[in-house]
């Protein structure tokens, strides 16, 4: 159960994996209030076209910056074609997903070289993670992490009374913009790790299992960061167990988000029927507390 993690690269996957737990879970909580699991789909794809930029530009250690400020363009982006309700976020948001990841699709195609070294994006590579990229997921953490608790609050406010958040002098675009932030951070963070395809599971999985189990969100939040942390190590010990004693090939960042959807699974039973949050201020305050 411990030996497996005394090897480097199993004991930085880990690493790399309780920090991100740190982040998604929090973050899950308020992605599943917003509804906003298309948005963050959206954003493990748009930051694609930074990716490779990136990569071109600076091979490796350029990927991070190239995700960094695609992530927060898209999120601006999303956030001004959003505002005052004259597009839908659906429709918007499936304009810039389309736009940006075609735009990374040309680019790649041009650089058949490139592509190879580039699929990793797409479905990760957390055994290779470095001493590097761990300090910079821990550097991004923390500016997440600072940023939620700066504005929480007044996100929550937002969340379950708009109206009644615009009225308090909240500007409802910079929460927005604030909370999109937010979300391409995390995907940034957790886009060489767990790549593309898979990011997407650890912003909405946690929270749609924690809702299952309580309506408080507070719990949600640590229920959803202990269910990444316990997918993470038995999803890197599954996939070792696998290789090195049965020899099937069995890729780790699977394996997390398999188990992830199985606590799902389990959950259901213990679903219970919460009544919809009111929108006032009281309702907010009962649910943090």
């Amino acid at each position: 159960m411990i030996e497996p993690f005394t090897v480097p690269f199993m004991g930085r996957a880990l690493t790399e994996l309780a920090l991100l737990a740190l982040i998604c879970g929090p973050v899950s909580v308020f992605v599943f209030l917003r509804r906003l699991s298309f948005v963050s789909d959206a954003l493990t794809h748009t930051v694609f076209p930074g990716v490779v930029i990136g990569f071109l530009a600076g091979g490796l250690e350029g990927i991070v910056v190239g995700a960094l400020v695609a992530g927060v363009l898209t999120a601006v982006v999303l956030t001004l074609l959003t505002r005052g309700g004259a597009l839908s976020d659906d429709a918007s948001t499936a304009v810039v997903l389309a736009a940006m990841f075609s735009i990374g699709v040309v680019l790649v195609s041009r650089r058949k070289s490139y592509t190879s070294d580039l699929s990793s994006f797409l479905f990760g590579r957390i055994l290779t993670v470095t001493t590097q990229q761990i300090v910079e997921t821990a550097v991004l953490a923390v500016v997440i992490l600072a940023m939620l608790a700066v504005a929480a609050r007044a996100l929550l406010f937002r969340t379950f009374d708009p109206a009644g958040a615009s009225a308090a002098g909240f500007r409802i675009v910079a929460l927005d913009l604030w909370l999109n932030i937010i979300v391409a951070l995390v995907v940034v963070a957790a886009v060489r790790a767990v790549g593309t395809i898979l990011v997407v599971a650890l912003l909405i999985v946690p929270a749609a299992t924690a809702r299952l189990l309580t309506g408080r969100l507070v719990p949600m939040a640590l229920i959803g960061t202990g269910l990444i942390l316990g997918a993470g190590y038995l999803g890197l010990l599954v996939s070792w167990t696998a290789s090195v004693d049965y020899g099937i090939s069995l890729t780790s960042a699977s394996a997390v988000v398999l188990l992830l959807v199985l606590a799902y699974v389990l959950a259901l039973p213990f679903r219970r029927r919460h009544q919809k949050a009111t929108t006032t201020r009281s309702s907010v305050h009962e649910l943090v507390g």
